[in-house]
C-alpha cells in the first residue's frame, strides 16, 4: 500500500508544471548568530522544489522560527546568493514581500502591510475594518477565506477570543495569493475543524497554483498525508531533508507524531549524557572575523 502511494505520488509530481522548475527556496552555505560568541546557523543548506509542502520540525530553541524569519527577509544574512526565495532575496528585494509573493505568519499579533509596518490586531475595532481594509485583492478570493475560516465581520478585536484573533490574522495573511508561504505554529489556537479546513486549503493552494510552504509546527495530527517534505533541524543544524514517504520510520510506525518524538527523545538523551561527561573543546566562532559582529575592545570603549 505504501509503494502504491508512493508510486501514485511520484506520478503526481511529474505530471505538475512547474515540478522541474527552478528551487522556489534555496539555502547554500549560510552563516547566521545573534552574537559572535553563539552562532545558529554554520554551513546551513536547503533546497525546496516548487510546489512542495515542508514539514519544519525540532526541538525548542534548535533555530526553526530563526530559519523561517531569515526566509523572510527579517533578518540580514551575507551575500544575495546565500539565501534565495523564487529566485531573489527576500531581505533585498521588498518587491517580494509587498507584492504579496513571499507570506510569512508568525506567532505575533500584527499584519505587515507594504510601508505601513506591523498592524496591531488587538485594537478596538471590526474584523471587516481589518480585513476589507487590505486593497487590490480579489473579492472571491476574500470571500473564500472569510467562508473558510468562519469569520464574523462584526467581531470586535479586542473582545474577541485568541483563536478568532487568530483567524483574522490568518486570513489577512491570505488574501494574495502567495508563491511561497512561511508558517510558525500559526494554527496552534485553531479548533480541530478550522485547522483541517485550513490544511485542505494549502495543499489546494500547492496542488494547483504551485504555491511552496514551510510549516513550522508541534502538532502532527493529520500531517502524515498533508506533507510531501519534512526537515529536522537539531541544534542548528539540519539532519534530516527528504520526502515523506522515504522516511524509514513513518513505514513501521503508527503515525508521524511517534516519529518525531523517538527524534526528540534521542537528542534529549544525548543532550544529557554532554551535561554528565562535558568534553572541553575549544571552538572558533566562524563569525569571530565578522565587520558586523563587536570586539571586546568595542565592548570595552561603550
Amino acid at each position: 500500500m505504501l509503494q502504491r502511494r508512493k508510486k501514485m505520488g511520484e506520478e503526481e509530481e511529474n505530471e505538475k508544471p512547474w515540478s522541474n522548475s527552478s528551487s522556489s527556496i534555496r539555502v547554500c552555505g549560510m552563516q547566521f548568530a545573534y552574537d559572535a560568541q553563539s552562532p545558529v546557523f554554520v554551513d546551513f543548506n536547503l533546497n525546496v522544489s516548487p510546489g512542495s509542502r515542508w514539514l519544519l520540525v525540532g526541538a525548542n530553541g534548535s533555530g526553526k522560527t530563526t530559519l523561517l524569519k531569515i526566509l523572510a527577509g527579517k533578518h540580514m544574512v551575507g551575500g544575495r546568493d546565500v539565501v534565495s526565495v523564487l529566485n531573489g532575496s527576500a531581505f533585498h528585494d521588498t518587491q517580494l514581500v509587498c507584492s504579496g509573493d513571499l507570506a510569512y505568519l508568525g506567532a505575533s499579533w500584527t499584519k505587515t502591510l507594504g510601508s505601513a509596518g506591523e498592524i496591531p490586531l488587538q485594537g478596538d475595532f471590526s474584523a471587516e475594518h481589518m480585513i476589507f481594509g487590505v486593497e487590490g485583492i480579489d473579492p472571491v478570493r476574500r470571500e473564500k477565506l472569510i467562508e473558510l475560516l468562519d469569520i464574523d465581520l462584526r467581531w470586535r478585536m479586542h473582545k474577541v477570543s485568541d483563536g478568532q484573533r487568530r483567524r483574522v490574522q490568518i486570513c489577512m495573511g491570505l488574501l494574495h495569493p502567495f508563491q511561497v508561504l512561511l508558517l510558525d505554529e500559526v494554527t496552534v489556537d485553531l479548533d480541530v475543524v478550522a485547522r483541517m479546513d485550513l490544511l485542505d486549503f494549502f495543499k489546494e493552494e500547492c496542488d494547483q497554483r504551485g504555491a511552496t510552504i514551510v510549516y513550522a509546527t508541534h502538532i502532527f495530527d493529520g500531517l502524515e498525508t498533508w506533507a510531501t517534505h519534512l526537515a529536522y533541524i537539531q541544534d542548528g543544524q539540519l539532519r534530516r531533508a527528504e520526502k515523506l514517504l522515504e522516511i524509514d520510520e513513518l513505514k513501521s510506525s503508527v503515525n508521524l507524531l511517534s516519529v518525531v518524538e523517538s527524534w526528540l527523545r534521542s537528542e534529549t538523551k544525548c543532550e544529557k549524557k554532554k551535561l554528565i561527561n562535558p568534553t572541553p573543546q575549544i571552538q572558533v566562532s566562524p563569525f569571530g572575523t565578522s565587520p558586523f559582529m563587536p570586539s571586546r575592545h568595542m565592548a570595552y570603549y561603550r
